[in-house]
């Protein structure tokens, strides 16, 4: 049996927040010209890093690789108060193109900080969007992974104490997480409103109605993206075979022989294109129809930051 179906989930691919990033670092580019310094991979997607280093940006880890004077954008993920300061301090001209979800978190711990609160933090250690979390403060936020973390966790006090979240994080495993969190803090303040984003939790959603309808699933998302991981986990955990493939290249027959349905999804840095591309690559094997699953509509869109607006002629068929 080979593949005569291919389901599309709904929603999939770009996020708001993403747009807006790829677009600040785009206008950015069109208005001061290349380059422009971007701090770390603006979002986690290798063809849309390698699409903006094309047009003229330059990818940077260390802020002292960036030259006096120059343009930098800091990426979606966010970034530490202490790489806030040093980049003031160093002249730059900056743009922030951290997600207005990920600022949310940042804005609320500075308020509860303000009030005496210690945080604990649920997510990935490393990522990015950790780090800048974290960095908000220079004490009293402690990171937990897992339910395991949970016990270990030492706060100074636990009177004031708050849990925040990043982001990108399986909804199931975050939830379990904070349950373990409330469970040995019954005081804890969590958020008004959780802190995992709408589009992780809309993809996540449509993956738990995709999987059950398919042999295998498919995400189409870098290695380095959390929220693309989290869609692939979770197919699994549902019983679905998962891969996640950073382009239509990494896609290998042995996976589809034997499969007559295959459901395909996209995390929130991967552009439409690699999918279009996937879809071409699994009607050669055989795949005759293509259904888009019935799924929500997403229609929010974040404001750009000021100073970036353009003179029309600079943005041919751009809608302000």
């Amino acid at each position: 049996m080979s593949v005569n179906e291919i389901i599309l989930a709904e929603p999939r691919g770009f996020c708001a927040g993403v747009d807006r990033a790829i677009e600040i670092v785009e206008r950015a580019i069109a208005k001061f010209g290349a380059p422009i310094y971007v701090r770390h991979e603006i979002v986690h997607n290798t063809y849309v890093v390698n699409e903006l280093k094309s047009k003229g940006a330059v990818f940077i880890e260390e802020l002292d690789e960036v030259p006096a004077g120059a343009t930098l954008v800091f990426s979606a993920h966010g970034v530490s108060k202490a790489v806030q300061a040093e980049a003031r301090a160093r002249g730059f001209s900056i743009f922030d193109a951290t997600c207005p979800l990920v600022t949310k978190v940042h804005v609320e711990v500075a308020k509860l900080a303000k009030e005496g609160y210690e945080f604990i933090m649920i997510g990935h250690k490393g990522h990015p969007e950790v780090e800048g979390t974290m960095g908000q403060l220079s004490s009293g936020i402690h990171l937990v992974e897992d339910v395991k973390d949970v016990a270990r966790v030492q706060p100074a006090q636990t009177e004031k104490l708050a849990v925040v979240t990043q982001t990108t994080l399986s909804v199931d495993d975050a939830a379990d997480i904070s349950a373990a969190v409330r469970a040995r803090f019954p005081k804890v303040r969590e958020p008004k409103q959780q802190d995992i984003c709408y589009a992780t939790q809309n993809r996540q959603d449509a993956v738990k109605v995709l999987s059950p309808q398919v042999d295998v699933v498919i995400v189409v998302g870098s290695p380095t993206s959390s929220n693309s991981n989290r869609l692939r986990e979770l197919a699994q955990r549902l019983g679905t075979e998962a891969y996640m493939v950073d382009s239509a290249d990494e896609l290998q027959a042995p996976w589809f022989e034997g499969k007559s349905r295959v459901g395909l999804t996209a995390g929130a840095s991967a552009p439409e294109v690699l999918v279009t591309q996937v879809i071409e690559r699994i009607r050669a094997l055989g795949a005759v129809s293509v259904r888009k699953m019935d799924g929500i509509e997403e229609t929010i869109k974040f404001p750009l930051p000021k100073g970036l607006k353009l003179d029309e002629q600079h943005t041919p068929g751009h809608i302000s």
